[in-house]
């Protein structure tokens, strides 16, 4: 597979990155932090403008027509910068599943809004007791009621470490409206106005800085209308737009590790410790190879992940794998700047080196973490075919009797010479003996 990027992806990854390191510096990312609403308007609207909104959506939609490789290419420009914006939220989770399972009138009505930067979205997925079981990226773990009322259906229920729904217009909120069957089955996608009556939204503290909210519907009114895709059938979608965000995720986590790679080694170059760089010192060194090598091994996973999507083909396996991968070796990755950093490695008010570690633990955690994938992957393992036993006539060394089977190579074979000759001398002497 070649993941070499073509000219169209060089020329927006030179784009994005100019950009980026113009309007996202630390700065800004470290005044985000502490804002209510974690994000800067203006700097949404630039993008806007710059048709990152709108990169994967249909030309008819107000988007670009890019594909889904494009979006991994600027997300790494995006984690390398750790910008804070509702993209993830808006642009993919949400945006990408009315792309491919909503109606042809919520896709002309909300769509060409995203791509302009007028509408923001949140995905109000997990719950709190999923979470605490280890379920919550799992159909087991959905059981927020929506119960149909006439032309209405009424959501009751929490739903917590839900990002972006402080600012979002809309909450695409994954209810249950069905029981029995398969934890697949019985599961829609609603579209709920942020400010409808009965929805109360509550910032949580965490430890990244990003903003995740608890989200309570209490005996929220939602219109049928609203209802995204099929009803009881809402697993399937989500499902695969929960893939193209862990590849995004993955992307993010790709794009810091890279600036990690640069700072610390640049570091190990000019930090002078007993009259030389402690760059020369083969420990140093090995921690920067090692961070290395937790880049590149995420960034190919990730590309693998993101083609395969890209081209319409299976990648259960791929995503699952990158996902599980990044969100280790990115944590590694982190460790090993800090110990290249040392003391200032660990300073929180100055140094970039805390800022990803703490972003980081996000990334590990949203849309699966480390364990929830490795299921994944042993679950598509288990489906692989089971070895057949070679069938018909053996073949090569096989025809030859194990007495008489000799080594090919010269040295083996001077060697097996040797054991067979001290072999025929014993059997001489014992002869004798006798």
């Amino acid at each position: 597979m070649n993941f070499q990027l073509s000219e169209e992806q060089e020329m927006l990854k030179k784009t994005a990155r100019d950009f980026l390191e113009r309007e996202c510096t630390e700065s800004f990312v470290r005044e985000m932090e502490d804002d209510d609403d974690g994000y800067s308007p203006e700097l949404w609207r630039k993008i806007a403008d710059l048709g990152w909104l709108g990169l994967v959506y249909p030309e008819e939609y107000g988007g670009t027509g890019g594909r889904f490789l494009d979006l991994a290419v600027l997300y790494e420009e995006m984690g390398r910068v750790m910008f804070p914006s509702p993209y993830l939220s808006t642009v993919v989770l949400c945006g990408l599943t009315i792309l491919n399972a909503g109606s042809d009138a919520w896709k002309a009505n909300l769509l060409p809004k995203i791509a302009k930067g007028d509408l923001i979205l949140s995905l109000a997925l997990t719950e709190p007791e999923s979470s605490w079981n280890g379920r919550p990226w799992d159909p087991e773990g959905i059981t927020v009621r929506a119960t149909v009322e006439g032309d209405n259906y009424i959501v009751d229920g929490t739903k917590l470490f839900v990002h972006d729904a402080h600012i979002a217009d809309y909450l695409l909120c994954i209810t249950r409206t069905e029981s029995g069957g398969k934890p697949g089955d019985g599961i829609t996608l609603f579209l709920v106005d942020a400010k409808s009556p009965g929805v109360s939204c509550t910032l949580l503290e965490t430890t990244a800085g990003d903003k995740q909210s608890e989200v309570v519907f209490s005996k929220v009114r939602v219109p049928k209308k609203n209802i995204v895709g099929e009803l009881n059938g809402g697993w399937a979608p989500l499902a695969r737009v929960l893939q193209q965000g862990s590849v995004m995720l993955c992307a993010e986590m790709v794009g810091a590790g890279q600036r990690l790679l640069e700072l610390t080694t640049d570091y190990a170059k000019t930090r002078i410790q007993f009259d030389m760089p402690i760059g020369i010192n083969q420990y140093v060194q090995e921690h920067c190879v090692n961070l290395l090598s937790e880049v590149e091994g995420a960034r190919w996973l990730t590309y693998q992940a993101a083609s395969k999507i890209s081209e319409g083909l299976p990648c259960d396996y791929e995503v699952a794998i990158a996902k599980a991968w990044a969100s280790d070796g990115h944590e590694r990755a982190c460790w090993y700047a800090h110990q290249v950093h040392a003391g200032v490695g660990y300073s929180i008010d100055a140094g970039l080196i805390p800022l990803y570690s703490r972003r980081g633990t996000t990334q590990k955690y949203y849309l699966g973490d480390t364990h929830h994938h490795l299921r994944k992957v042993a679950e598509q393992m288990d489906k692989w075919p089971t070895p057949q036993k070679p069938k018909g006539k053996p073949l090569g060394i096989w025809d030859i009797p194990e007495e008489k089977q000799v080594p090919v190579w010269q040295s083996w074979r001077e060697r097996y010479d040797k054991i067979e000759k001290r072999k025929e001398e014993r059997r001489k002497g014992k002869i004798q003996g006798s």
